[in-house]
């Protein structure tokens, strides 16, 4: 175990839990991408677009970027002993597969659009419910919570579109 500074804390790594917990949030997104990368070259550059959809190519690195600060988050819960905000945290987690599997794995923007809603619900409870328990995990989780609800506005628009 080393000893890290975060935010005037020092606190001791159990580099173990943390590898752990990276992994596990790197795991989601990677069998989030299976669905994706599936439709992107197909079904989904069919799409009509809002004027404000990203390039394909920043999705990769935003998303990879947003799992790692997911997976200290969840680190933070762990090792604080966490337990409600951790099965919080898992819920928001497999909802963000599930919106994976709805929009390219089922081609469905309609039955994504009403996931996303409860997917952005459970990340708000995970900030809130993980602030008691380490105001560091919830202040990681806003720039997931921040991209989601931009996530929001793209997956209504591109429905409204292609409906």
């Amino acid at each position: 175990m080393g000893n890290i500074i975060i935010w005037g804390e020092i606190m001791k790594i159990d580099y173990v839990k943390l590898i752990v917990s990276v992994v596990i949030c790197q795991l989601a997104g990677g069998i989030g991408s299976i669905f994706t990368v599936s439709s992107v070259g197909s079904w989904y550059s069919g799409l009509k677009k809002p004027f404000f959809n990203p390039p394909n190519w920043l999705f990769g690195p935003v998303w990879t970027l947003l799992f790692l600060l997911m997976g200290v988050s969840f680190y933070l819960l762990w090792v604080n002993h966490g337990k409600t905000a951790m099965i919080v945290f898992g819920v928001q987690l497999l909802l963000n597969v599930l919106w994976s599997v709805l929009f390219f794995g089922l081609k469905s923007p309609l039955y994504a659009l009403i996931e996303i809603f409860m997917l952005w619900a459970a990340i708000l409870a995970a900030i809130i419910v993980s602030y008691n328990v380490s105001k560091t995990a919830s202040y990681l989780m806003v720039p997931y919570i921040l991209w989601v609800s931009f996530a929001i506005m793209l997956n209504l628009m591109i429905y409204r579109m292609n409906a």
